[in-house]
């Protein structure tokens, strides 16, 4: 660096060739300088130019690779996602299925067992009905009894005086006389 420092200083001691002023010569002044000055740039900024761009291309091409690996295993969980869809939609399909007759078959045993106990409640009501029938015939036949023979008794003592009722007595044991005669 202080040689570098050096030679600008040094600039400073050198004579003048003549006069101090501007060349207004484009053409002559400028080209020299840029060539100069792209020189410099390239010969210093090539390497770092090239490094930095081979850095930049490794950067590129790593991310392009993860990508393709990525890639590769995303299509890779699709297909296995595709292939666990397809057999939860069959399973679902014969749960439906299966469902679906399950619930035919409780719908037809439901029926019949209603329809079981609905024809067991018809006899037992018709059972019931008949047994009321019965019953209340009977009733109506002991209160018919009870009437006729309260109605007899009556009669009986009413019209029953004694010599009647010795009368009744002496045919009754004449009857079981005869019979008695008949069976032996």
């Amino acid at each position: 660096m202080k040689n570098v420092t050096d030679s600008f200083v040094s600039f400073g001691y050198w004579p003048s060739a003549g006069s101090f002023g501007f060349n207004t010569d484009i053409l002559a002044t400028n080209p020299i300088n840029l060539s100069v000055v792209l020189g410099v740039l390239i010969f210093f900024g090539k390497g770092v130019l090239s490094d930095l761009l081979d850095n930049r291309k490794q950067r590129i091409l790593n991310t392009i690779r993860n990508s393709e690996e990525l890639r590769r295993g995303a299509i890779e969980q699709l297909e296995k996602a595709r292939v666990r869809l397809w057999k939860v939609e069959m399973e679902a399909d014969q749960f439906r299925v299966n469902g679906y007759s399950e619930i035919e078959r409780e719908k037809l045993n439901l029926i019949n067992s209603t329809s079981k106990t609905l024809e067991q409640l018809e006899n037992y009501k018709n059972e019931t009905i008949y047994f009321e029938q019965q019953r209340a015939i009977n009733q109506v036949r002991q209160r018919v009894f009870q009437q006729a023979l309260q109605g007899a008794l009556g009669t009986l003592t009413s019209c029953l005086n004694n010599e009647l009722h010795l009368r009744t007595i002496s045919a009754n044991i004449g009857m079981f006389g005869a019979m008695k005669e008949i069976t032996d």
